[in-house]
C-alpha cells in the first residue's frame, strides 16, 4: 500500500533525475530517438557526455523509460505550458436572479434588466422563483413567470435548462447567446 502512494505519487508530481533512478537498466530515449535497453551506469554515461540529464519519464514500464534532455529547460517549458493553458482557460461566473410568484410587475422589470446585464457580460443566470406556503399548489404561475421572463430575454440568451422544480423552488438557467 505504502509503495503504491510512494510511485503514484512520483509519476504525478516530479520525475526521478539522474543518480535518483533506481532501476539497474533502462529503457532509453534519446534526441534521435530510441536507443534500446541499456545498463543504468552506461545510460548515466552517455546523457553526462552530451551534457543532458537522465529523466525517467515512465517509471511503471518494464524497463522504466528514460530520456535524455536538459531538465531545466523540460520543467521551464512545461510550466510556461501550464500558464498558457490556465489563461486560455475562461470561467464562467453563474448569477442568480430570485422571484416570487406574486411579484410585481415593475420588479420583474428591473430583475430582467439586471439579468440581461449579467447577460450581456457573459455569466449565466440562474432564475429561482420560490414558493411560500400553499403557493406550491400553484406552480403554473411560476412556469408563466419564468416562461415571460425567458421570453423577453430571448435576444441575449437562449434557455440551457428548461425550468423545473427543486424542492420548494422552480428554477430554469439561461446562457448568453455566444457570437462566433
Amino acid at each position: 500500500m505504502d509503495r503504491y502512494i510512494k510511485e503514484r505519487e512520483i509519476s504525478e508530481k516530479r520525475y526521478r533525475i539522474n543518480e535518483s533512478i533506481r532501476a539497474r537498466e533502462v529503457r532509453l530515449v534519446g534526441e534521435e530517438g530510441m536507443l534500446g535497453i541499456k545498463p543504468m551506469r552506461e545510460a548515466l554515461t552517455m546523457a553526462r557526455e552530451r551534457g543532458l540529464d537522465l529523466v525517467e519519464v515512465s517509471p511503471n514500464a518494464d524497463p522504466p523509460v528514460c530520456r535524455m534532455m536538459d531538465y531545466g529547460k523540460f520543467l521551464y517549458e512545461k510550466s510556461k505550458r501550464e500558464r498558457k493553458a490556465r489563461k486560455a482557460q475562461k470561467t464562467v461566473e453563474v448569477k442568480e436572479i430570485r422571484l416570487r410568484p406574486k411579484t410585481g410587475e415593475h420588479d420583474v422589470e428591473f430583475k430582467v434588466r439586471d439579468a440581461e446585464r449579467f447577460l450581456k457580460q457573459g455569466h449565466k443566470v440562474k432564475v429561482r422563483v420560490r414558493f411560500r406556503g400553499r403557493e406550491i399548489t400553484y406552480p403554473e404561475i411560476a412556469r408563466e413567470l419564468l416562461a415571460s421572463f425567458s421570453e423577453r430575454l430571448s435576444e441575449v440568451s437562449v434557455v440551457e435548462s428548461r425550468p423545473r422544480m427543486e424542492g420548494r423552488t422552480m428554477l430554469m438557467i439561461l446562457s448568453p447567446i455566444t457570437k462566433h
